[in-house]
């Protein structure tokens, strides 16, 4: 076995917190991330539902604000370092 699925990129998207876009917790800009919307527009989408649901959706905001987690503070998606300078090779 010469490469673990371990190593190998990850083709599926991570539904976590956001770290950068936040109003309270990074919620509502982690679903806005994850289902490519707006940020704003999944804001809205979520007052909406805190309305429509009587105040549920502040529970289930609350719940995922304690399982979700945070997206890390190196993004994943950055490129990898750029390779080291060949090293010189002695003649003799």
């Amino acid at each position: 076995m010469t490469q673990s699925a371990f190593t190998q990129q990850q083709s599926y998207k991570i539904l976590r917190r956001s770290r950068d876009d936040r109003m309270v917790a990074g919620i509502c800009a982690g679903f806005a991330r994850y289902l490519n919307l707006d940020p704003v527009a999944a804001r809205v989408i979520f007052v909406a539902l805190a309305v429509i649901t009587g105040g549920g959706a502040l529970v289930a905001y609350f719940l995922a604000w304690l399982i979700m987690p945070e997206e890390p503070a190196t993004p994943v998606w950055t490129a990898p370092a750029p390779p080291s300078a060949p090293q010189p090779t002695h003649s003799a």
